[in-house]
């Protein structure tokens, strides 16, 4: 399906600035701002252009239940239940000590809605499993997939909260309006 969406990507307008490090083997691939089911699409295209197939994702538990289940987990989505706490930070840290190589792609807003601020599960995984965040956005006003350095988190949250969100507030999402403040 690469030469589809590069195809794809070419006849809209979307370029890719930016990369993904090929030496880091584990890490956090922070998506924001998340407004729109279109986001899933568009980050599909970037994993197979980049080849980075082994990327996962997680998603609600619903959208794993028959019958298109199969289809998310033969994209790479691994189920969440949202409806109470499971220590999802633990479990997947324990997901991330348990392989050599593991990349997760997460949408930090948890939602398509409009948040005055991130979620802190993303931030809690990488400071647990010890990997880095590489911060990226699906600039829908430029036609661009930014891909920011990868971000070590120092354990010092509200400083770098405040320094990933300068980074996200640079990004307009495809519904603008429900995007960071």
């Amino acid at each position: 399906m690469r030469w589809f969406y590069q195809f794809l990507f070419y006849i809209t307008g979307w370029k890719i600035e930016g990369e993904f490090p090929r030496h880091v083997k584990k890490y956090i691939v922070a998506v924001a701002p998340h407004t729109s089911n279109w986001d899933f699409v568009v980050g599909l295209a970037a994993r197979s252009i980049l080849r980075m197939q082994r990327a996962k994702y997680l998603g609600k538990s619903q959208l794993f239940k028959p019958p298109f289940g199969w289809f998310f987990r033969m994209l790479g989505g691994h189920p969440v239940d949202r409806s109470s706490r499971h220590d999802m930070v633990d479990q997947v840290v324990n997901v991330f000590n348990a392989h050599d190589e593991f990349i997760l792609a997460m949408a930090p807003e948890g939602t398509r809605k409009k948040v005055e601020k991130l979620k802190s599960g993303f931030y809690y995984i990488a400071l647990g499993a010890g990997v880095p965040i590489i911060p990226a956005g699906f600039d829908y006003k430029r036609r661009r997939i930014i891909i920011a350095q990868p971000f070590s988190v120092t354990g010092d949250f509200q400083k770098d909260m405040a320094q990933l969100l300068a980074f996200y507030k640079t990004i307009t999402g495809k519904n603008p309006d429900q995007g960071l403040n």
